[in-house]
């Protein structure tokens, strides 16, 4: 490492936050942890005292994010990196499509998202190097089963990402996309279908990490996982169709002879 970083790290509490904070920690970065659960950041910070910042926050609320963009200027002067990792994901059960989960996915993914970019971009301005971060998902590169809400979600926060890359690009604020495949956490232990190719949650930010030491545009992982939905998007959309129907009937075949 060249050179100590300040970092706003969102989601910071559990699965690939968790272990991103780790990670940054022990190769010396300051970072300033945000989530809504205070216990598992003061945990975190009681190991690294003088370079872990706690500063918890409900990312819905505009007010909130504020402040703990205040707190951390204060006790920084500035952002060299944000790396925007909060989000939560609900699945939709047809034949009963319901708005108010889409908006509550909506709001942590997209609004939160956006209320941490607009906190983060004036102390990010002030950095010689700075680097602006989200994680979307690859789902956005082939459309799942139930995962209209999920996926709607980080295709918003992809094209939010991928705009602001060309907006953001004159005045040197670099801009990364993290769309990681099946990451092995908390949230995702919830899930009731097969998870191909899953990594654990280090591995996980051990890419995320070197993806932003190397400045690449996009992080994406695994990569032969990435493959496979590309290929499949590609094709022809009604054999696309029945490729992924006919995987989600499979999985609901296994689930029933479970039971």
């Amino acid at each position: 490492m060249n050179h100590q970083r300040r970092i706003w790290l969102t989601g910071a509490s559990s699965g690939i936050g968790l272990a991103l904070a780790e990670q940054l920690a022990e190769q010396g970065h300051r970072v300033a942890l945000t989530a809504r659960r205070r216990e598992p950041l003061l945990a975190l910070a009681e190991r690294y005292p003088d370079q872990l910042l706690v500063v918890t926050a409900d990312l819905t609320d505009v007010h909130a994010v504020r402040e703990a963009a205040e707190r951390i200027d204060a006790a920084w002067g500035g952002l060299d990196w944000a790396v925007l990792n909060a989000g939560t994901c609900e699945y939709m059960e047809l034949p009963h499509f319901s708005a108010a989960l889409l908006e509550r996915v909506m709001r942590v993914n997209v609004l939160g998202t956006a209320n941490c970019i607009e906190a983060a971009l004036p102390l990010l301005r002030r950095s010689s190097a700075p680097r602006l971060a989200a994680v979307g998902s690859s789902v956005t590169y082939l459309p799942l089963p139930r995962a209209e809400a999920y996926g709607a979600s980080k295709a918003a926060v992809r094209y939010l990402m991928q705009s602001l890359e060309l907006d953001l690009a004159d005045e040197g604020v670099a801009v990364t996309l993290i769309s990681p495949g099946f990451v092995d956490t908390p949230l995702t232990a919830n899930n009731d279908f097969a998870m191909p190719m899953r990594v654990s949650a280090e591995d996980a930010a051990r890419r995320i990490v070197r993806g932003l030491e190397r400045g690449q545009r996009e992080i994406r992982f695994p990569g032969r996982f990435i493959s496979v939905l590309r290929l499949i998007a590609a094709l022809p959309a009604g054999l696309r169709v029945a490729l992924t129907r006919r995987r989600r009937k499979s999985e609901i075949t296994a689930q029933q002879e479970a039971n």
